[in-house]
């Protein structure tokens, strides 16, 4: 890995010690979401309310010295107040773009099951294309981008459940779950006071994230490796239990997720181990279970450690 490699890690840590400050107790979503950040990807975080979904893109947003805006999905919601929406100016007699939230660089999508799939889609056009469409024109969005939407998985009613073609644009599908006893003494003793996210400061600059996702993309994956993936993503395609299985745009993903991960842990080469632990993270929202296995209590993430087991892992062999 070369030098300016190693100084890029350093900077991981530093965000994630920050994270820290204020997510106690949740170190693996933290380190997803960084890991989708480097990815430049994109997260899903699921989970019931008061689990720290916001803070975290919030605490997320403050350590990154990025544009952060936020969208407040709601039923009434409309594309425009997503994109933006051209206003006419007499003054000047023509007609001005005001951008909307997703022209920001950190985007937190706040409930995104609530408003409408034709405001949904304005969103995820953005997240797949890079660039959105306004009154005919085409509009490119910052970079670095990043989009966390949250959803609340326990209340459907006057919801519109993301369409699972489109549970795809999302890099990483996350649950926060509930805090530990201990983790949750300790956390209403640090919010006794000040609420510690007021006092979170920048420890990464934009052109540090940008470098850090250039190097991500220098991370080596050997032919062994996407083989592995490409059979554990096939399995999905065959297996008597799905009734959709996973894209190609799945082991995309799978492979830019496990060289972020590889990076993060120091190296510049995947692992097989890399693969293996984010499957279930990657490719759970990426496929359809039969009604049959519905039925029977099967879940998607469960599956995916199923075939992990099943689908031979790549071992090097010395002659």
């Amino acid at each position: 890995m070369s030098q300016q490699a190693f100084l890029y890690h350093s900077k991981v840590h530093d965000l994630f010690n920050n994270i820290q400050k204020v997510m106690i107790g949740k170190e693996e979503v933290t380190t997803l979401s960084i890991v989708a950040l480097l990815a430049q990807g994109h997260v899903l975080l699921e989970d019931v309310p008061g689990v720290g979904k916001t803070m975290l893109v919030r605490t997320l947003s403050k350590s990154v010295d990025c544009e952060f805006t936020r969208i407040q999905f709601t039923p009434d919601l409309l594309p425009s107040d997503v994109t933006g929406v051209s206003i006419y100016n007499p003054k000047e007699m023509q007609f001005e773009f005001r951008p909307g939230p997703i022209l920001g660089n950190i985007v937190l999508a706040d409930e995104i099951n609530r408003t409408s799939p034709k405001t949904q889609s304005s969103l995820l056009e953005g997240m797949e294309e890079g660039n959105v469409t306004v009154d005919g024109n085409t509009v490119e969005l910052k970079r670095p981008f990043f989009v966390m939407a949250t959803q609340n998985p326990i209340e459907y009613e006057g919801t519109y459940p993301l369409p699972e073609a489109q549970l795809d644009r999302f890099l990483l599908k996350l649950n926060m779950g509930y805090p530990t006893a201990q983790e949750e003494m300790k956390m209403l003793g640090i919010v006794s006071g000040e609420h510690p996210i007021h006092s979170v400061e920048a420890v990464m600059t934009q052109d540090e994230l940008i470098g850090l996702q250039e190097e991500v993309q220098n991370v080596y994956v050997d032919e062994h490796i996407r083989r592995y993936i490409i059979n554990l993503v096939t399995e999905t395609r065959h297996h008597h239990s799905v009734y959709l299985g996973v894209s190609p745009r799945g082991s995309i993903a799978l492979m830019k997720a496990s060289k972020a991960m590889s990076f993060i842990q120091g190296r510049d080469y995947v692992l097989p181990d890399d693969v293996k632990y984010l499957a279930p993270f990657v490719l759970s929202h990426r496929l359809i279970l039969s009604s049959e296995a519905k039925f029977e209590g099967m879940t998607t993430a469960s599956l995916i450690h199923e075939l992990l087991e099943k689908v031979s892992i790549p071992v090097h062999r010395e002659k």
